[in-house]
């Protein structure tokens, strides 16, 4: 079944206010594959918009590069309110452009969590004073995402809601779940899901296999994902409603999305970067094995090739950062103790660039589809694009270029990152969001 997206009207992605874009980038490669562009030449943009009159404008020499949509990153987590030590609206949606990203939607698992209108609507406020991108938020599902009384979703849709969630925690009641489900008539806004039984998860602090069991850490099941995901796919199909599985990473859960999408279920997925290319065995071959401690957790090399396979073949949809910072002092702990959560804005084209495209498992059209195209369209909000007219939401890319992560510094606020010591192919050099120019490299 093919799920039908509507664009979501009534969501709100503030920008901080700019100049607008005004830049010819010449000779380079223009690729849009959801539009048919693939071309070699100049692209205009004047006044924030794609086309146009060249002349009078700034001239960026294209030779050797591509210039593609801008990312749209439907997961992230910008820490506030509350937790602005390890990151702030500013600094997250900075750290956003500098990976190419043009959108992003911020989760509520904040303090205190954003559940009501008025939260909201500060939010959003203060994104229009600070993001660097247009930025939307996500609402919880429940109160405090505790998980029994729904917020008002209604209201939350006409304050301009991106989407729910209880991020963070899943939605443990079945009928809390096919509740919310039933309001979604109302509403049209998506759930977008955090699947895990928590009494299979239990104290689990990273994935039960032979690695946890060598080393004596208590494990998080695949199967722990698994099942919800099914509970959350036979409520979705049996109240017709429309539901997206966050950061897939077990095996198990691909083949309970497969089973769903071949009978009808309106369901989408994600998967993050560090899930495509990491596994449990980092864990135990690094001397700072917290930095791999995330929830879902790194699995098997099994689990690994499985999310890959599923990206490919759209069993899952799209890309996902869940960027999640956390300061160093935090992440300094003993695993146990340490926080669960990788920052990836950042990284995340080089390191699918490097891994799918050079690695051979898709080209890079597929690739600009599932981080840009896709995640747009699943969640309503406008698609980047290279045509003519267009608000300029793009991102220049030195598809030749390597770095090797944590050479540079990071715009996020911590340097939780995954892939510290990794050598990527593929640099972002600009990025347009919202018409503005919003990052250059060497700036």
């Amino acid at each position: 079944m093919t799920v039908e997206y509507a664009r979501n009207t009534r969501v709100r992605l503030p920008q901080r206010p700019g100049d607008p874009a005004n830049v010819v980038i010449r000779g380079a490669r223009i690729l849009d594959p959801a539009a048919g562009i693939d071309r070699e030449g100049d692209l205009v943009v004047r006044d924030g918009v794609i086309g146009g009159d060249p002349d009078g404008l700034e001239v960026m020499d294209g030779s050797g590069l591509t210039v593609i949509p801008g990312i749209v990153d439907v997961h992230v987590h910008l820490r506030t309110p509350g937790k602005e030590h390890a990151e702030d609206i500013a600094t997250g949606t900075a750290s956003a452009a500098a990976g190419g990203v043009v959108t992003v939607l911020a989760m509520p698992n904040t303090q205190p969590p954003t559940d009501s209108p008025s939260i909201l609507g500060s939010l959003l406020e203060r994104a229009g004073r600070e993001a660097v991108v247009p930025t939307g938020f996500i609402p919880a599902i429940t109160m405090g995402q505790q998980g029994e009384t729904l917020t008002e979703h209604g209201d939350l849709a006409e304050a301009g809601a991106a989407a729910l969630s209880d991020d963070g925690v899943p939605v443990g009641s079945a009928l809390v779940m096919r509740r919310a489900l039933q309001y979604q008539k109302a509403t049209d806004l998506l759930f977008t899901l955090h699947e895990e039984d928590m009494s299979l998860s239990g104290p689990g602090v990273m994935h039960e296999g032979v690695v946890s069991a060598r080393i004596g850490l208590a494990g998080i099941p695949g199967v722990s994902e698994a099942v919800q995901v099914a509970r959350d796919c036979s409520l979705a199909a049996y109240e017709d409603g429309r539901i997206h599985i966050c950061h897939v990473s077990a095996r198990e859960t691909v083949d309970e999305i497969r089973l769903a999408k071949a009978r009808g279920v309106q369901v989408t997925a994600e998967v993050t970067p560090h899930h495509l290319l990491l596994t449990e065995a980092s864990v135990d071959a690094d001397p700072d094995p917290a930095k791999f401690k995330m929830n879902p957790p790194l699995r098997a090399t099994e689990d690994r090739e499985a999310l890959i396979e599923a990206l490919v073949d759209g069993t899952i949809d799209c890309i996902a950062t869940d960027h999640a910072p956390h300061p160093a002092d935090e992440k300094a702990n003993p695993f146990g103790a340490a926080p669960f959560g990788v920052i990836g804005l950042e990284t995340a084209f080089a390191a699918c660039h490097t891994e799918l495209v050079l690695g051979g498992r898709m080209d890079l059209a597929d690739l600009i589809m599932r981080m840009s195209t896709n995640p747009a369209r699943i969640f309503g909000l406008p698609v980047p694009t290279l045509a003519d007219g267009a608000e300029a939401n793009l991102a220049v890319v030195d598809l030749g270029a390597t770095d090797v992560v944590g050479d540079r510094p990071y715009a996020s606020k911590s340097t939780n990152a995954a892939f510290v010591g990794m050598e990527f192919t593929g640099r972002v050099v600009m990025t347009l969001a919202g018409g503005q120019d919003v990052y250059r490299r060497n700036q």
